[in-house]
């Protein structure tokens, strides 16, 4: 059983006590068919915001585990034992996804995880076992940000045990994210202009960016948003969520809008290709 984080150092001062607690719950459960913790996000891509950013993790398992041990029986007590406040978490939440190692490896556009975890002291307690609840993007886009990007906390490294999405559908899941920041329920102004700048970076790299990163990218390029790129900015670096500041409504609307056209430009670009 370890505490230990793989490299300590690879992630945020402030989560480094609360991640090596994650991982030795969850290796209290699963043992050796703990395949993986990989650290996903904007921790993964250097741009965790304490008192702004949740903490995003994803865990790989071997499914194939004998009697008491299946993934079914040990699911409830992981998220039991990774439930905030009884496991306090340092940011304003966790975002924990189980994935069994067969699925993990294959390029899927599917949600196909075994446990989707949301718990903290800003997120909605929630427990998934099915991942028919929940809409495919989200899962898609962070397992390839965990491919490409992933720091591995236990285990083996992200690359070796997660499958990089077609582009086909990581483009598909793009365009159902902006439509889900374009309806703005539940969002901050400012994620959804910054998600957004995310989606144009990959579209156009490839690569996926911190939020900060593209939103400077996309505003030293397009003239046109760029008081709205650089009001989004401002808010998100201010100290909490509860400090965000109000844009535009009209102005959001109208860059997603832009937004989505380009995610189009890019899958109708790669069916001609």
């Amino acid at each position: 059983m370890t505490r230990t984080l793989v490299d300590p150092y690879s992630v945020p001062d402030e989560l480094r006590p609360y991640l090596q607690e994650v991982v030795h719950r969850t290796h209290a459960l699963y043992g050796s068919h703990l395949v993986s913790v990989i650290a996903v996000g904007s921790v993964a891509l250097g741009d965790y915001r304490h008192g702004r950013s949740d903490v995003d993790v994803t865990v790989v398992v071997d499914g194939a585990l004998p009697g008491r041990a299946r993934p079914g029986r040990v699911l409830p007590e992981l998220a039991a034992a990774l439930a905030h406040p009884a496991l306090p978490c340092p940011a304003t939440g966790l975002e924990l996804v189980v994935y069994d190692r067969d699925f993990a490896a294959r390029p899927s556009g599917e949600a196909g995880y075994l446990l989707d975890i949301n718990t903290g002291p800003l997120l909605p307690e929630r427990a998934s076992l099915d991942p028919s609840q929940s809409p495919a993007f989200w899962y898609v886009i962070d397992r390839s940000v965990a491919r490409q990007a992933g720091r591995v906390l236990y285990g083996r490294p992200a690359r070796e045990v997660i499958a990089e999405p077609a582009r086909a559908d990581v483009l598909r899941a793009l365009r159902a994210s902006v439509r889900e920041h374009s309806a703005g329920e539940g969002h901050l102004a400012d994620n959804r202009v910054l998600n957004g700048c995310r989606s144009v970076q990959f579209c156009r790299t490839g690569r996926w960016q911190a939020k900060r990163r593209a939103a400077e990218a996309v505003a030293a390029a397009e003239e046109r948003f760029r008081p709205l790129l650089h009001a989004a900015l401002h808010s998100y670096e201010r100290p909490s969520r509860t400090a965000a500041t109000t844009l535009p409504a009209n102005d959001v609307q109208g860059f997603l809008a832009w937004v989505a056209e380009r995610v189009d430009e890019s899958v109708d670009a790669d069916r001609s290709g």
